[in-house]
């Protein structure tokens, strides 16, 4: 497969935020960013960001320290990270649909010494940052970003292994962890992300994913390492999606199950003009043929589905530049410089094509590794990362994804650990015991269950467990059903059958 995806170079001890000045270099005054009725160029872009750095350096913020940022898709959100990244400090993506108990174990795990934020992210933050915050709603100097003279940024830096992100993954463990990327890693994300899309400085797209997760944080870097420009939304509207297409000529779109279940639904999805679209990439779930026929049948605009993990983004897609082998029922091959095994579930051995084993990765994108660095012993194997999924390779290279080894419950795109809900649900006074998983649903790709076995004589209602889960954690991670048992079902050692319950519980196909 090496003719399809060819071995690429990788910025050599660069920063990542040197692409931002290049670009800045090569395309001035290109758009880099629209945001509403706002343009940035890439002049305007770079100054902000440098004005960003200078901000936080006079707030204190140094090389080598950390930054969460906790705030919705928007230019000033970029512009953040970047002036973090240019002081040689690390950003931290917390969610901004985190509540005060999930942000207080990011922060705790992390430890940032500043948080920007804005909307009223502020007040979900843990006290140690109360008073450590540049809200980009009401900062004064945040509108002055792009003026002042540029900051001048570590230079001396080991880019290579310098921290520059963090985002969060949750684990079978319950709690999130947080995975490390070096400037070296996220820039080989970035090229071999721009590479897979094809991506050259004539594209336009929009990012209506969030943006502190991997999807969003690297459609915009590898905008800016193609020269091309993106729209932000503050949140996913559909029409407003749409619109976007048709009035700036988007050239190529991203989609998430419910995004392309939106799509394929939509009364009147043929009244907007789409023809500007290359293509349309389905990522962070796996593909439902249904939909994506339906979409295309409707656009006459082909899918190009693709695979990856916040550990290791871009692991496999279909071939940008080979469209006569694009297929609904795989993500693809492994792309640039990506290495895919599949190994026994029990013994780890290596297997052949066509068995079925996780599936392991080596990528020059691989994650530094995680926080608790207890966590890495079991997120890797001989250098390889441990994905956690399942499936098996077709001889010439094709990935299929068939389950997933960690549990995890994977709702649009973000994933839910099981045990994070389960320790929300045990803290109830009537609940005995729990078990939580995943079932099949059309417009989230899963549906967060519970199977609950009540205390003696309890009278817990199902709403009154859906309310305490809501209220405790963020919207995505909330209960769609729970169903009383007597008992829950569990190995000797402990371990819940959580397969016995989904066939349980799983509704009737068709």
């Amino acid at each position: 497969m090496s003719s399809i995806f060819p071995p690429l170079d990788y910025p050599k001890n660069a920063s990542a935020h040197s692409l931002l000045d290049k670009a800045a270099d090569q395309h001035a005054d290109r758009v880099a960013v629209r945001f509403k009725d706002q343009t940035l160029s890439y002049r305007e872009f770079n100054q902000q960001a440098e004005g960003f750095a200078r901000l936080l350096a006079g707030r204190g913020v140094s090389a080598h320290q950390r930054v969460a940022v906790m705030a919705s898709n928007r230019p000033e959100f970029f512009t953040a990270v970047y002036g973090i990244l240019k002081l040689g400090a690390s950003a931290v993506m917390i969610s901004s649909a985190w509540k005060q108990a999930e942000t207080a174990h990011a922060v705790d795990l992390t430890g940032p010494v500043l948080a920007v934020t804005d909307g009223d992210t502020h007040l979900r933050l843990p006290p140690q940052l109360a008073d450590r915050v540049i809200h980009l709603d009401n900062d004064p100097e945040v509108a002055a970003l792009a003026d002042g003279p540029a900051i001048s940024p570590s230079a001396d830096l080991d880019w290579d292994h310098t921290e520059a992100v963090l985002m969060f993954s949750s684990g079978t463990t319950g709690m999130p962890k947080a995975v490390r990327h070096t400037h070296a890693s996220i820039n080989a994300a970035t090229v071999i992300w721009g590479e897979v899309l094809g991506l050259n400085h004539e594209d336009r797209f929009q990012i209506t994913t969030p943006p502190f997760h991997i999807l969003g944080l690297l459609n915009m870097f590898s905008s800016v390492w193609a020269g091309s420009s993106v729209r932000l939304h503050p949140r996913f509207d559909l029409e407003a999606m749409l619109g976007a297409i048709e009035a700036d000529r988007i050239t190529l779109e991203m989609a998430v199950a419910p995004i392309a279940l939106a799509m394929a639904n939509h009364p009147n999805l043929e009244e907007f003009d789409l023809s500007s679209l290359r293509y349309i990439m389905w990522g962070a779930t796996p593909v439902t043929e249904s939909v994506a026929q339906r979409v295309t049948e409707r656009t006459g605009v082909p899918f190009m589905p693709a695979y990856g993990a916040s550990e290791a983004p871009v692991l496999t897609s279909n071939p940008i530049r080979r469209p006569e082998l694009w297929r609904l029922d795989s993500p693809g091959p492994p792309v640039h410089d990506v290495e895919i095994r599949i190994t026994h579930l029990e013994t780890g051995e290596v297997l052949p094509p066509g068995e079925v084993g996780e599936i392991q990765a080596r990528s020059p994108a691989m994650m530094a590794g995680y926080l608790p660095v207890e966590a890495n012993a079991d997120a890797f194997a001989d250098g390889w990362y441990r994905t956690g999924d399942v499936g098996w390779m077709e001889s010439d290279g094709w990935l299929h994804i068939t389950d997933r080894v960690k549990e995890m419950i994977k709702v649009k795109g973000f994933q839910v650990a099981p045990a994070e809900v389960e320790a929300v649900l045990l803290g109830h006074p009537d609940v005995m015991d729990c078990a939580v998983f995943g079932l099949p649903d059309p417009d989230s790709g899963e549906a967060v269950t519970a199977a609950v076995q009540l205390a003696d004589g309890a009278a817990a209602t199902e709403e009154e467990l859906k309310t305490l889960v809501a209220d405790t954690l963020a919207g995505y991670k909330r209960l769609h059903a729970v169903h009383f048992v007597e008992s829950v079902p569990r190995l000797p050692s402990g371990k819940t059958l959580r397969r016995e319950l989904k066939l349980q519980f799983e509704p009737p196909s068709g």
